[in-house]
């Protein structure tokens, strides 16, 4: 089966799927999911868990609308205050723009629960297509990309098993690349500082990787400086002002976002370290901030602007009837910008 025909062949759930799973009449299981009517808790219980179990939204769309979809493409990502995703953004509505269809936003706070609410709400509009950042979802948000009936494409990251098609980086293999690139300038001594990484699950792998490669070579992190929160100028310059206090003897700092990789340089800089003879810095994105730097950091491309590209005219693609040769997975490779921070 073609990716193409994905909207075509895959069928929306409706309310006899709950009934027939829940054991419930279709009557009963409306008058839940509207939250009409006398109930007993037990039935709305049993109702309640099928849904979710399934993967079921309801169609808020009324009458004659009801067996259409509407030209809005869901587009869910963590935040709007971390560069990275208004670019995405912008680069998803500049591919979308000589089309029908319109980019709607729903943030996530990189909170899975968060993430559960925001796609059971856009979902029960019957979007057109649903762009979602990342492959880990909890099942219930899983459930309902797999029965929405529509092309779903998560993207910046193809480190996993997409639901229908991936469109990203490697971010174990920017880690790694990254690791590869430090050694070879002859650092030694290296530090990681970055968020934490239980919900940020593109840093994990990121870090995964680079770890993976020091070993490979016989070197391993010798001091993390882990925060929680925006990736702030100001906490970059804390931590890395910790971290040194901390193990002086570091040659590299490897920096999980430039925001905080900022922060460590003009930090650097205020203590008149040299940079990049005494420490070596990274980051990585890429993003436009750096420009403005008394340094260029270095940093990696994640390619944030192709990807956006890329995953809408996906959408738009599909939503029109057209095959494509995307296939399940869409690759793109970071690539290292060097910058005024690390030896070459």
């Amino acid at each position: 089966m073609k990716n193409g025909d994905t909207a075509e062949t895959t069928r929306s759930l409706t309310l006899r799927d709950v009934s027939e799973a829940s054991g419930v009449s279709e009557m009963t299981v409306s008058r839940v999911l509207r939250n009409r009517g006398d109930v007993s808790k037990d039935t709305r219980k049993k109702v309640l868990d099928a849904a979710k179990r399934l993967g079921y939204v309801p169609n808020k769309i009324a009458g004659a609308l009801a067996s259409k979809r509407v030209n809005l493409v869901a587009v869910v990502i963590p935040s709007m205050s971390n560069m990275v995703f208004p670019e995405v953004m912008s680069s998803i509505t500049a591919e979308l723009d000589d089309t029908e269809l319109q980019p709607v936003v729903g943030l996530t706070n990189y909170i899975p629960e968060q993430e559960e609410k925001v796609l059971y709400e856009m979902l029960s509009w019957r979007p057109s297509g649903v762009i979602v950042a990342g492959l880990e979802h909890t099942e219930a948000s899983r459930a309902m990309l797999r029965n929405a009936g529509i092309p779903v494409v998560e993207i910046m990251d193809v480190d996993g098993d997409p639901i229908d098609t991936a469109v990203g980086i490697s971010h174990r293999r920017a880690g790694r690349m990254m690791a590869q690139a430090i050694l070879k300038a002859g650092y030694e001594h290296i530090g990681f500082l970055g968020t934490k990484m239980p919900l940020d699950h593109r840093a994990r792998k990121r870090f995964e990787g680079f770890t993976e490669a020091l070993a490979k070579a016989g070197c391993e992190i010798e001091d993390q400086e882990f925060y929680s929160g925006g990736s702030a100028l100001k906490k970059g310059r804390e931590m890395t002002q910790a971290m040194l206090e901390r193990s002086p003897e570091l040659d590299f700092l490897y920096f999980s976002n430039d925001m905080i990789g900022a922060g460590g340089l003009l930090y650097l800089r205020e203590q008149g370290i040299d940079v990049p003879g005494q420490i070596g810095l990274a980051g990585f994105n890429g993003v436009e901030l750096l420009d403005g730097l008394p340094q260029q950091l270095a940093t990696m491309d994640a390619c944030r602007t192709e990807i956006g590209a890329i995953a809408a005219r996906i959408i738009a693609g599909r939503t029109a009837g057209e095959e494509d040769d995307y296939g399940q997975r869409v690759e793109l490779t970071p690539k290292i910008q060097y910058g005024q921070t690390l030896k070459r």
